[in-house]
């Protein structure tokens, strides 16, 4: 085989995957990124596998306008197949889903071939994770055996204006010190 027809075949075998791969989901569960913190505590207790208590189960975090719901999922509460699952807000709107998974009941291996089948090759590969990624969301797939929803917009939007804080507190910090 030519190596014109070779590059040609490797071409139309990674489009054909590309295109049969779905788009990347933005939640589990009926618990999806961008919901209000009504809707998801509601999607929540009606979904069992969670294991979400109500509200005992809500804290606040440090900082401006974030909440944490943290369910745990173990000892008959919810799904064999789930332990701990953390729902991350910002201005009452969920922006990061982590779903800790059972690695008694299912292996990394088996969760990163079932991913890369459905959602393609990962567009990140480490020995700590695999990260899928469109313009909207990130799906990364953790070591021991967790799958993280991230609110691309959000999370960066968060990122940036940490730097910047950072920045400003770097700035006084030195004029502090240039002050002795």
């Amino acid at each position: 085989m030519s190596m014109k027809k070779f590059l040609i075949s490797i071409f139309l075998t990674t489009l054909t995957l590309s295109l049969f791969a779905a788009d990347l989901p933005d939640g589990y569960g009926d618990v999806h990124l961008g919901m209000s913190l009504k809707e998801a505590k509601e999607q929540l207790l009606k979904n069992s596998d969670f294991g979400y208590s109500g509200d005992r189960d809500v804290s606040l975090l440090p900082g401006d306008a974030k909440i944490l719901i943290e369910t745990n999922a173990t000892g008959g509460r919810g799904s064999s197949f789930l332990t701990q699952c953390w729902f991350q807000f910002y201005n009452e709107q969920l922006y990061i889903i982590t779903i800790n998974i059972n690695t008694a009941k299912v292996d990394y291996y088996s969760m990163f071939t079932t991913l890369c089948q459905k959602y393609g090759e990962p567009v990140s590969l480490d020995p700590q994770k695999a990260v899928w990624k469109n313009d909207s969301v990130t799906m990364q797939l953790e070591k021991p055996l967790a799958v993280k929803y991230i609110d691309n917009e959000t999370f960066d939007m968060l990122k940036t204006a940490a730097t910047v804080e950072k920045s400003y507190e770097e700035k006084n910090t030195q004029s502090f010190l240039e002050e002795f």
